[in-house]
């Protein structure tokens, strides 16, 4: 029998498939219970935007239609809201798909990347899978200020000759840490120029307006930066894979020579294009995520329970022991949340922030399990 996985390329051989979680009807008949609520994956409980719904059912007769392959209307919309050219702009089948462009683009057997322990599994995925060398740099620890965040100055310390992508998550998932602007701009300035720096955005839109880090203010400073978003998070369009990533138009146009035409589906980019403009419907979803954190953080501290503070639309929880006993007994209360063993925290659970009766629900089958 013909052993097709030594056929593969040697980067693609060494990596493990993506193990989804189970449907929620599947886990319904499984446990024979109902009303499973998902609190696993960071969707936003609201669901998408009305503005985005409006747009879709427009959409529906156009189906047998290819979509826009230049995906103009969405260009033009993220270009007027960043204030930069469209020729900036590169989409992609949720920000994941332009990740794996870049590494495709520019990486090498011959080259490296560096990411942060603790930090999003596409990113050495992507790298190992066009056979290049991936660095990543231990994370900082639970007593930091910022604990399990990036370690700047460690991630500087790596760069070398065959350096060719930083890849660095802000705020990072699945921890919630976040980087200030200070250290990190201080960090982009000090990276050579030949080196890309890739800031990962998609759950910029949760941090508050006082705090948040908008990147894509610093593309007219550093021709080596690109930033990457998402639809799929606080726009709640998960289920049409739509993203993109800012950057000097001349790394976009290495970008799309190996795009496909047809990344994004008309759908898709319908709803992303009013999506954008429904300021209403952040605000709203930003209000709900907020309420909904204060209240797991403080259920979380009335069990002695430590967690990272948060700058994304999820916690991270640390029960002090193996997770997956206590992941099964919520499970069986009705309540899906994610393991993160497979991130190297095996003790931890990531928890979604839900809609305001999800987390009432949430803390008090934590307090069941842990009080």
């Amino acid at each position: 029998m013909t052993d097709f996985k030594k056929m593969a390329v040697p980067g693609v051989q060494k990596l493990n498939p993506y193990i989804p979680g189970k449907p929620i009807s599947e886990l319904e008949r499984e446990l024979g219970i109902q009303n499973i609520i998902k609190l696993a994956s960071n969707e936003n409980p609201l669901g998408p935007s009305p503005l985005a719904m409006q747009a879709i059912k427009a959409e529906m007769s156009e189906l047998a239609l290819y979509p826009d392959g230049n995906g103009f209307e969405l260009k033009k919309a993220l270009a007027e809201k960043h204030g930069i050219d469209m020729s900036c702009i590169t989409l992609g089948n949720g920000s994941n798909d332009v990740l794996v462009l870049l590494a495709e683009a520019f990486l090498s057997p011959e080259h490296n990347a560096i990411y942060s322990q603790y930090s999003f599994a596409v990113y050495p995925i992507a790298i190992q899978a066009v056979g290049a060398q991936h660095q990543m740099i231990d994370a900082t620890s639970w007593d930091d200020e910022m604990p399990l965040g990036c370690d700047l100055p460690a991630m500087k310390a790596a760069i070398n000759e065959q350096t060719r992508l930083i890849f660095i998550a802000n705020p990072n998932n699945p921890t919630g840490s976040f980087l200030g602007q200070d250290e990190l701009l201080a960090f982009i300035k000090s990276v050579p120029q030949d080196v890309i720096v890739v800031l990962d955005e998609a759950y910029l839109e949760y941090s508050s307006v006082e705090e948040r880090v908008d990147g894509s203010l610093w593309l007219n400073e550093f021709e080596n930066l690109v930033i990457t978003r998402t639809f799929s998070k606080a726009y709640g369009l998960a289920g049409f894979r739509v993203g993109y990533c800012l950057s000097n138009p001349d790394i976009a146009n290495v970008l799309n020579r190996i795009r496909q035409p047809f990344n994004v589906n008309s759908l898709a980019l319908a709803a992303a294009t009013a999506a954008i403009k429904d300021d209403e419907f952040l605000a709203k979803s930003m209000a709900v995520n907020a309420k909904g954190m204060k209240l797991l953080a403080a259920s979380c501290d009335r069990l002695g329970l430590r967690f990272v503070p948060s700058k994304g639309n999820f916690l991270l929880v640390d029960f002090a022991q193996d997770a997956m006993p206590i992941y099964q007994q919520m499970l069986e209360l009705g309540v899906i949340t994610r393991p993160v063993a497979n991130y190297g925290l095996p003790n931890c659970l990531r928890i979604t922030i839900g809609s305001e009766e999800e987390m009432q629900r949430m803390t008090t089958v934590l307090e069941q399990v842990c009080g």
